[in-house]
């Protein structure tokens, strides 16, 4: 059930696998001794390029902040997605309403599916637009840009055309910089 628990700067982290991770997190927020009654916030990571005294069983992961008002204690819940080509958790939307935004927020940027989510579609992103931008191996520059062609007086969309640029940066000496001769 349980992976790992480690305490890291006065913060406690709790690893689950993805099997047990909704029956775990269930738990943190049902029993009384835990009552983990408030999500703070849920993220993606992409351990792809971590380079760490901690290595990444898997690629993606999904990181859980959880807050118990009333014990007025914390916890980081991690879960590791198995599959790196189609990474997916359990929803955990049915336990804490707020985990609806941070979920879409992470399938958007990072491509991380949660499943039994009931919206489960792109919130910070355009409608067409291709791939997950937070992944390591996303191209800096992207796919496509965006522009509102006054021509066809509506917004188009085409291949990005960055020209490759050297810069070279531009010395000024002064003779008389700073006093000195």
């Amino acid at each position: 059930m349980v992976a790992d628990l480690q305490v890291a700067r006065g913060e406690v982290m709790l690893t689950v696998g993805a099997s047990d991770y909704l029956e775990v997190m269930r738990l943190l927020q049902s029993h009384k001794d835990l009552a983990f009654d408030q999500l703070i916030d849920l993220c993606g990571v992409d351990y792809s390029t971590y380079e760490g005294k901690f290595s990444a069983p898997f690629r993606y992961a999904v990181v859980v902040h959880l807050l118990s008002v009333t014990l007025n204690h914390r916890l980081r819940v991690k879960v590791f997605a198995v599959d790196d080509d189609f990474p997916r958790v359990q929803s955990v939307t049915s336990i804490w309403a707020s985990a609806s935004w941070f979920e879409r927020e992470a399938f958007d940027l990072y491509g991380v599916v949660f499943d039994g989510h009931s919206d489960l579609r792109r919130i910070l992103t355009d409608y067409g637009f291709i791939g997950h931008p937070f992944r390591k191996d996303f191209p800096l520059s992207g796919y496509v840009e965006m522009r509102y062609d006054a021509d066809r007086r509506r917004v188009v969309y085409e291949p990005i055309t960055i020209e490759p640029r050297e810069n070279t940066p531009r010395v000024v000496r002064e003779d008389n910089y700073g006093g000195l001769h």
